[in-house]
């Protein structure tokens, strides 16, 4: 792993919280790096996720199937984020979703052990979690008042807004179910917005 991939994540944490160099190679040594290949997947429904994960680059995308067998994305996950399924990992609990990479993917990850091992080795990582577990919250509170009260055209300007390098990365079938429209809709949605 190139040491750019752990400045990436470093830098990441250093948003929210400030770590010495002691705390910052004690971190790095609790982390994996995992390589997963395009359609292979992190997490299935039933299983119960053992580790969260920070993307270094590629793309993944966490979705389920609804109980008419629609496939229903809730997030991709892009280089600089985190992804998982925040439930599971704190509850133990078997997931409901799939985690599967769109593109090869880079992540580092870590263990539900190492993560406790975190906070009592270093206590102010919990102040980071619970900053990125309300962000997270927040998020899928606003995207879910957004599916609700918002056009499929305005749904379809927030994905380009928030994923401004995936319009061209990932399938149109992809964007489509994330903004909950079928892709015909969204094949003349994008033709009606590209001629006004």
């Amino acid at each position: 792993m190139s040491p750019s991939s752990y400045e990436l994540i470093l830098k990441n944490i250093s948003r929210f919280i400030d770590l010495n160099l002691e705390e910052q190679n004690l971190y790095v040594s609790l982390l994996k790096q995992r390589i997963i290949r395009k359609k292979d997947f992190l997490l299935k429904p039933g299983e119960v996720i053992k580790n969260e994960y920070f993307i270094v680059k590629g793309c993944l995308k966490v979705y389920r199937i609804d109980d008419k067998g629609t496939e229903r994305i809730s997030m991709f996950a892009i280089k600089d984020w985190w992804t998982g399924d925040m439930a599971s990992f704190i509850t133990q609990q078997p997931s409901n979703y799939f985690i599967q990479a769109l593109e090869e993917s880079e992540v580092l990850q870590i263990s539900r052990e190492n993560y406790e091992l975190l906070f009592k080795k270093i206590p102010k990582f919990e102040r980071f979690y619970r900053i990125l577990y309300q962000k997270s919250l927040a998020n899928y509170i606003r995207r879910s008042d957004q599916n609700i009260s918002l056009s499929a055209e305005d749904r379809y300007y927030n994905f380009v807004q928030k994923y401004p390098s995936l319009v061209h990365r990932v399938s149109q079938k992809d964007i489509a179910s994330y903004i909950g429209v079928t892709p015909e809709f969204l094949s003349l949605l994008r033709k009606r917005i590209s001629s006004s």
